[in-house]
């Protein structure tokens, strides 16, 4: 072999006898095998959450170990980049040997190098050495000591082991890395990928579904009372409390179901799923979404308020771990949580929750979560799969679930019709006999809905196909008219 020394410019080096050694976490693979792990650790065994503090705290590679134990990566969903990957097998093909460099356990490493079959050497964290930033540098110096290395990282902690290297391959679209890689003039080639982590972040937040937390607003005006005053402020600081809290449910949903979502046809396209957006991020985001979330409200708003969105959300989040998977009871949670907004609207602005109101609202948008799953069921029916993934359904399960559906929405309509020869109408209506059309409408959509649905024509949720057809917002500003006339 050729002795190489990386401050002599005028050695030639033969390029087939220079290792390439390439990173896993954030370089060959989008994502982090130990936070991919901790997810579906703590998704099985939730009381994991509160263990892991003391595993932290006596080293890193101690940890890594521990949730090994209980959990690994789900290899099959695994988000290799395919730049980096036809980069590989162009140097394999020049006979270079190709090591895989990790701070993963060594299991994980190993595991993956078998996959693939194009590393001729694995090195990962084991032997009470956790292989990163310094200590990768080191082994990687002591085994190749004769012909240096190039190597193919992403992160700060690469910094160091580029230093040692003879050429740097670097994977990031940070531009502090990319400076400071820069800096060390051994950097031969830079592979970003250009996002913005802004929009990305407000993707995954999904805040086209603050649409459904308009329903607070909804027991004030049907109170007939305007928002203004004390009615604007605290009924708008509880539509961003709960549209706060709802996002951050959403990205622990989204970090929990991060196997599932990579494997789905619509889901695998957001930000974590598609390893666009870091998860680390989402470890950031749900504290100050949860912050953003509480705050307002323990300060602006009543006690039962607070007490309300306290219970939305633990019962989101054990939706979120758990109850999911319980079929018929997560329909019943979905629809019930509507309700929860309705309802938290009222004590928000201190008018009383209609009872007629509460029940339709529990009919309807049980209709709508059979919708949500009918769909589902209904896109699953395409595949070759007889059972969704983190769900209790299974194929045969779709038509009990359409006539559940359409018979709740049906009720609901019942429901509604009801309301309007109750005696509270009279106080609150001078021409209550155009409810009925509301009534019509209200049937004429839901019925829609149902036959969209069965078509396969129906976005997985049914709020967000409405505001984006227009038929649906045709349907709901002629709904809206008819209830302001019924009131004038």
């Amino acid at each position: 072999m050729t002795e190489y020394s990386k401050h002599d410019t005028n050695i030639e080096i033969d390029e087939s006898e220079i290792p390439l050694c390439v990173d896993l976490d954030g370089t060959l693979i989008h994502g982090d095998t130990l936070l991919e792990s901790c997810l579906r650790a703590v998704k099985a065994k939730p009381f994991l959450l509160f263990i892991f503090p003391f595993w932290i705290l006596q080293g890193k590679l101690f940890f890594k170990e521990k949730v090994l134990l209980f959990a690994e990566p789900d290899y099959d969903t695994l988000l290799y980049r395919d730049q980096i990957l036809e980069f590989i097998e162009q140097e394999k093909q020049k006979d270079r040997q190709i090591v895989l460099a990790t701070a993963s356990c060594q299991k994980i490493a190993d595991k993956i190098a078998e996959d693939l079959g194009i590393f001729d050497l694995v090195l990962g964290s084991q032997n009470g050495i956790n292989l990163r930033s310094e200590q990768k540098t080191a082994e990687l110096q002591n085994r190749f000591k004769e012909t240096g290395f190039d190597y193919m990282g992403d992160s700060q902690a690469d910094i160091a082991v580029f230093k040692g290297a003879r050429k740097g391959y670097l994977v990031s679209g940070k531009s502090k890395v990319r400076k400071k890689a820069k800096e060390l003039g051994n950097v031969e080639e830079i592979f970003v990928e250009k996002t913005s982590t802004l929009k990305l972040i407000i993707k995954q937040m999904r805040i086209y579904q603050w649409v459904k937390n308009l329903l607070v607003f909804l027991p004030l005006l049907l109170a007939h009372k305007f928002p203004v005053g004390d009615f604007l402020v605290n009924s708008m600081t509880a539509f961003f409390s709960f549209s706060f809290i709802a996002s951050a449910v959403y990205i622990l949903n989204d970090l929990l179901d991060l196997s599932s979502d990579r494997t789905h046809p619509r889901k695998r396209k957001r930000p974590f799923a598609s390893g666009k957006l870091s998860l680390k991020y989402g470890f950031v985001l749900i504290p100050l979404l949860l912050l953003a979330g509480f705050l307002p409200s323990i300060l602006l708003l009543p006690l039962d308020f607070n007490l309300i969105l306290l219970a939305y959300f633990i019962l989101t989040t054990l939706y979120s771990f758990m109850l999911k998977r319980i079929y018929i009871l997560d329909i019943l949670i979905l629809a019930s949580l509507y309700t929860i907004r309705l309802l938290a609207g009222a004590v928000a602005v201190d008018v009383p929750a209609s009872p007629w109101l509460l029940a339709f609202s529990m009919f309807i948008f049980l209709s709508l979560a059979c919708v949500k799953r009918f769909t589902e069921l209904y896109d699953l029916s395409q595949t070759s799969k007889d059972r969704a993934t983190g769900r209790g359904y299974r194929i045969d399960d779709i038509g009990l679930v359409k006539i559940i559906g359409a018979a709740s929405g049906l009720l609901s309509i019942l429901v509604f019709v009801l309301y309007i020869n109750s005696a509270e109408i009279v106080a609150l209506y001078k021409t209550p006999i155009l409810l009925y059309l509301v009534a019509f409408m209200l049937l004429y959509w839901i019925l829609r809905i149902w036959f969209k649905a069965a078509r396969g024509e129906m976005h997985d949720d049914p709020i967000v196909f409405t505001l984006r057809d227009k038929g649906g917002i045709a349907i709901i500003l002629i709904i809206i008219g008819l209830v302001f006339g019924a009131a004038l």
